[in-house]
């Protein structure tokens, strides 16, 4: 059977982010994005969503959508049949990470949401080149459209998560970690980290993209899915 794939974006994104990759991939299989604004915390995400997938499903996240992908395979492994993590951190907020935070939030709940993911967002987390700036405009665009109380929720959300690192090498599924080099936001270390927790997991940095990977680099990211969907279940830890 050909298991349906689910994929969750980064935070204050929609489909959008993931466009090329549902065109391509939906010819072979169902392919789903999910919300990650159900909640105030990321368990609270994670168990609405259970109520709402699949019964098994291949799974991907990018960014906050990484981390509320790792905490659905810890609450349900047995549904989760392969794993991706995109631009992901598996480690909690540090105090000064969730009081910056708090200031983003500030000026997003007083009409400076468009700003505020600029400072976000900024041209320097994405790799060089001329589709820097309609890439992030994108992104503008999909905030704007989400709005400031998603904004609230997906921030309070990330400002409690719970620290994920000692999960990893619980995972047993086929895992993809995929990793933009010019990422400044969850750079190359974080990735290497994971994928060096994960049992078997395999890494792919991609030297054209940084912190949304699936906007910068659509058909390297459409090639590195496509194979690791045909991966056999046992072949990441054979």
């Amino acid at each position: 059977m050909i298991e349906p794939l689910v994929l969750l974006p980064e935070m204050m994104c929609d489909a959008r982010l993931f466009g090329p990759q549902i065109n391509s991939l939906s010819r072979q299989r169902v392919v789903t994005v999910a919300p990650i604004s159900l909640g105030e915390r990321i368990e609270e995400i994670a168990s609405t969503l259970l109520d709402q997938l699949p019964r098994r499903f291949a799974l991907g996240g990018s960014g906050m959508g990484g981390v509320v992908a790792l905490e659905l395979i810890r609450r349900a492994p047995d549904r989760v049949t392969r794993l991706c993590l995109m631009a992901t951190d598996a480690q909690a907020d540090t105090p000064q990470m969730a009081a910056a935070r708090e200031e983003l939030l500030i000026g997003a709940m007083m009409g400076r949401l468009e700003e505020v993911m600029h400072r976000i967002i900024g041209s320097d987390t994405l790799a060089p080149g001329p589709r820097r700036i309609p890439i992030l405009n994108e992104v503008v665009s999909m905030a704007l459209d989400q709005g400031p109380e998603v904004f609230e929720r997906q921030i309070r959300a990330l400002q409690r998560r719970p620290d994920q690192q000692g999960e990893l090498r619980h995972i047993t599924v086929p895992t993809l970690v995929l990793c933009g080099a010019h990422d400044t936001l969850t750079p190359q270390r974080k990735h290497e980290f994971m994928s060096e927790m994960i049992p078997g997991a395999e890494l792919k940095v991609l030297d054209e993209a940084g912190h949304l990977p699936s906007l910068e680099a659509p058909q390297t990211v459409i090639d590195a899915l496509a194979e690791w969907l045909n991966v056999p279940a046992r072949a990441a830890y054979v």
